[in-house]
């Protein structure tokens, strides 16, 4: 197949286009997070991936699997985990049954700033889609997107 195969220009504009809606939601998030709360996505999506833990049985997370869930290494999750804790959002403490573990807790504070963080972040993705919405290249993508619905107690 030749880089000008219809399936392959077909493949690239698609990916042209998710990766054209994923910079404008975040950039829309980014901006209103900021403004209203102080956060940047990423602090919010680390905030709220580690506020969905649970003591119990795989309840805490491993520094590799929040890394994983908010799409960075390990080192600038490390990075970013630290920024947090340095402003009493989070706190980290060795694992009880494992002393080379360390887990990471989202503090009273840092509940507290997601909590009032959760509608400004909702209000900014409906914002951001209604208006990719309005563009024919990125409608299709928003039409699939409203469709998605994630299975209970999974993290999405």
């Amino acid at each position: 197949m030749t880089a000008t195969a219809p399936a392959l220009t077909a493949l690239a504009h698609g990916w042209c286009a998710l990766s054209l809606l994923h910079d404008r939601i975040e950039a829309h998030l980014e901006r209103a997070l900021q403004a209203e709360h102080g956060l940047s996505v990423r602090e919010y999506s680390l905030l709220d991936v580690l506020s969905r833990q649970h003591d119990g049985e795989g309840g805490h997370l491993q520094m590799k699997q929040v890394a994983d869930a908010v799409v960075l290494s390990q080192s600038a999750t490390t990075r970013l985990v630290t920024r947090l804790e340095d402003r009493g959002l989070l706190m980290r403490y060795l694992c009880p049954t494992d002393r080379r573990g360390i887990y990471t807790n989202v503090s009273d504070a840092g509940l507290e700033l997601l909590e009032e963080a959760r509608p400004t972040n909702e209000t900014a993705l409906r914002e951001a889609l209604a208006e990719a919405a309005e563009d024919p290249r990125l409608e299709p993508l928003v039409r699939t997107l409203e469709t998605v619905r994630v299975p209970a107690g999974t993290a999405a």
